[in-house]
């Protein structure tokens, strides 16, 4: 495949216009994000994905740290990583190892 180049036209406040071909080519629509870089011989443009942060609660995470141990030392030590962070570790449901 060979490198596609056009000529673009910078507007008022910046705004440049992707040529038709290349929008379609990288899948930009409207409203679609791009990264802006900067270069030694340019500007490079390129298509972004934004992905969402995933979040755990302080329960979430005690649930984690207890259920994914694979013995009795790994638990007692997430148990008082648990209760470090102000959880009761009895108060979490989670499967303790052995059971």
């Amino acid at each position: 495949m060979s490198k596609q180049i056009e000529t673009g036209k910078i507007g008022k406040r910046g705004v440049f216009t992707i040529p038709a071909s290349l929008r379609k080519r990288f899948g930009l629509a409207d409203g679609s994000l791009v990264i802006a870089e900067e270069r030694a011989d340019g500007i490079l443009l390129r298509p972004a994905v934004a992905m969402p942060v995933e979040t755990y609660s302080d329960e979430s995470t005690a649930e984690f740290l207890l259920t994914n141990v694979t013995n009795l030392v790994e638990y007692e030590a997430a148990r008082l990583e648990v209760t470090a962070m102000g959880l009761n570790p009895d108060s979490i449901t989670h499967r303790k190892p052995g059971v």
